[in-house]
Formats: C-alpha cells, sequence, structure tokens
C-alpha cells in the first residue's frame, strides 16, 4: 500500500498552493512620522509587544488566535531588516501566508520589497502591506517597471490614505489593488485577514471592501456605514 500511494504522489499532478505574503513594518515613535503611541507598542525593534505585530490586534497575535489559519514555521533571522517571519497554512490547505515583520526602522527597505514582490509574483499571488503609510515621508530606489502583458499580482494595502499613495505605483508594478484607504485609519490585521476570506473565495472588491468595513465598524464601535468611508471604490 505504501509503494501506491509513493507512485501516485510521482504520477498525480500536485494541487497548486495559493500564495500570500504580508510585509508589516513594526510601528515606530522614533523613526516613523506618527502621532506617538505608547512606548512600549511603539517599539519598533520589539515585534512581541507592538501594536502591528504583537498587540491583540497585530498580525502575529490575530493570525495566531484564528480559526482559520495554522502556524506552521517561525523563522527568526540573526540579522537584516526582517526581525521575525511566520509562516501559517490556511484550514483549507488551499493557501499560505507568509508575515515578514520589519524593523521600524527599516521602512524603505520593507516598502521596497513590498513593491519588488508585487512585481515578481503574478500568478494572481495576493501581496500585502500593513503599517504607517512610509511612502509620506520616504523616497524609493524604485524597480524597474513589470510587463504589463504579465499575468498581475493582487494588492492589499492598509494604512493611512493608501489610494492616494499606492495607486499609480501599484500599477507600474503590473499588481492590481483589491483594498486601499482613502482616509487615516487604523490598520489592525483584522482587516487583512477578513479581506483574505473574501479573496480566497474569488470575491469582488466591493465584496472585499464591504468586509473589510463590517470588520472596522465592530473594532472601531462605529456603524459600518461610516466605516465604508475608510476604504476606497476600486474599479
Amino acid at each position: 500500500m505504501t509503494k501506491l500511494f509513493l507512485f501516485l504522489a510521482l504520477i498525480l499532478p500536485m494541487k497548486a498552493t495559493t500564495q500570500i505574503k504580508a510585509f508589516v513594518c513594526l510601528c515606530d515613535n522614533d523613526h516613523q512620522a506618527i502621532a506617538p503611541v505608547g512606548k512600549a507598542i511603539g517599539n519598533g525593534l520589539d515585534p512581541a509587544a507592538n501594536l502591528y505585530w504583537g498587540c491583540s490586534d497585530g498580525l502575529s497575535a490575530y493570525f495566531k488566535r484564528s480559526k482559520k489559519w495554522k502556524l506552521t514555521e517561525t523563522l527568526k533571522p540573526e540579522e537584516g531588516p526582517v526581525l521575525v517571519t511566520l509562516k501559517f497554512t490556511h484550514h483549507s490547505g488551499d493557501a499560505t501566508l507568509t508575515a515578514h515583520a520589519y524593523r521600524g526602522d527599516r521602512m524603505k527597505t520593507c516598502l521596497e520589497q513590498f513593491f519588488n514582490e508585487s512585481r515578481e509574483a503574478g500568478g494572481k499571488q495576493l501581496i500585502a502591506f500593513l503599517g504607517h503609510n512610509g511612502l509620506m515621508d520616504n523616497q524609493l530606489d524604485w524597480p524597474k517597471a513589470a510587463d504589463p502583458d504579465d499575468e498581475p499580482s493582487h494588492a492589499i494595502v492598509l494604512g493611512c490614505l493608501t489610494k492616494s499613495y499606492f495607486a499609480a505605483p501599484l500599477k507600474k508594478m503590473n499588481s492590481e489593488p483589491l483594498l486601499l484607504t482613502k482616509s487615516l485609519m487604523y490598520p489592525g490585521s483584522f482587516l487583512l485577514h477578513d479581506a483574505i476570506e473574501i479573496w480566497l473565495k474569488k470575491g469582488t472588491k466591493a465584496e472585499m471592501r464591504e468586509a473589510a468595513a463590517k470588520a472596522y465598524a465592530k473594532n472601531q464601535k462605529i456603524s459600518v456605514k461610516a466605516a465604508r468611508t475608510v476604504f476606497a471604490k476600486l474599479p
């Protein structure tokens, strides 16, 4: 029987796994142009306590609690801009999420690597950025424009006013934005979590925006109508 399974594994095609990659630049009072937050949650060198990573709505904490995702690997590089990388598998078995926590003082590097990944990913992969809108105060070394004939990647950018800053460069990277913002906002990872679920079901941008609005309304204790004004309508 074991030999039969091995034989079948060799001759049958492997099921393609959808890849999602998230770039999180840790909240940093000292190195980002933000309204200061508490000292612990605004320490860009401490992922465990950081607002965007270790706090209850941070990516690490939120996805570890989720029943839809299972943590499969934790990597902690000894040096470089990334402090922690987490790898998750979706409960369906059809998708993986790789999330990188970048040092708060390495915003430029984080953004450059996000855009480069958006350019290279293609194939309808989903690439996400979460954190302070670093394009407000960083000049990037842009990768060359992507070939428009290539199959585009998909992008989610959660931060303040991301439509104004990210829509044009994402187009040059041949990456189609699915969820962007049009106001100041709190980029909690519950937004990414719920938007991904719609994306995996091949939902529309409008459905993704609505899911984000409902999640934001619940978290911020505001109406869904008010929450909808946070997220841009995308063609």
